[in-house]
């Protein structure tokens, strides 16, 4: 086990444990620290998808800085595991964690999102099997977090609002005209 801070909100400087998986990567401090800086500190009341949970960190961020609801989706039992573990220890009852496969909660879902994280495994091309099934998961007005292996111009419907790059992460803030 390893372990990853929360930068902000409520939990700000709590530690969680993440299961050790393939492919599994954190998002930087850096990178949270800017991309909930885009989105604003405060997130009360909204609505948001960690698609591809993995640590779970985006998902326990938004909830720290009061997000109403957070569902996150993570395939990995052992990693749910860790996930499960840390929404304990945090009393995160706005979470909702779900072990399934993202395209079959994204095909299944009935509800919309304020805000979607999306952080898949890198080199899958899981972005492009998720792409025609986002206008099922975001709201009209709401935003997509995107981290990938390259720079992204937009996505679906969505455009890049704002980008950056650490080291071997490209993130992207987008907005959509998707109805």
């Amino acid at each position: 086990m390893s372990r990853v801070r929360i930068v902000g909100g409520q939990w700000r400087s709590r530690l969680i444990d993440v299961a050790k998986a393939p492919g599994l990567r954190p998002t930087p401090d850096r990178v949270r620290e800017t991309l909930f800086n885009w989105l604003g500190q405060d997130l009360d009341g909204l609505r948001c998808l960690d698609l591809f949970a993995g640590t779970g960190i985006l998902g326990f961020e938004a909830a720290s800085r009061g997000a109403a609801h957070v569902s996150m989706v993570e395939y990995n039992p052992r990693v749910c595991a860790a996930l499960r573990a840390a929404q304990i220890t945090l009393q995160a009852a706005q979470v909702e964690l779900i072990r399934g496969d993202a395209l079959e909660f994204a095909h299944s879902c009935s509800r919309r999102f304020d805000v979607v994280f999306l952080d898949p495994p890198y080199n899958q091309g899981w972005l492009g099997r998720i792409e025609p099934l986002l206008g099922r998961l975001v709201e009209p007005e709401g935003w997509l977090y995107v981290e990938s292996e390259t720079a992204l111009t937009g996505l679906g419907g969505w455009a890049v609002a704002k980008r950056g790059r650490a080291g071997q992460v490209n993130f992207h803030l987008m907005q959509g005209t998707v109805e």
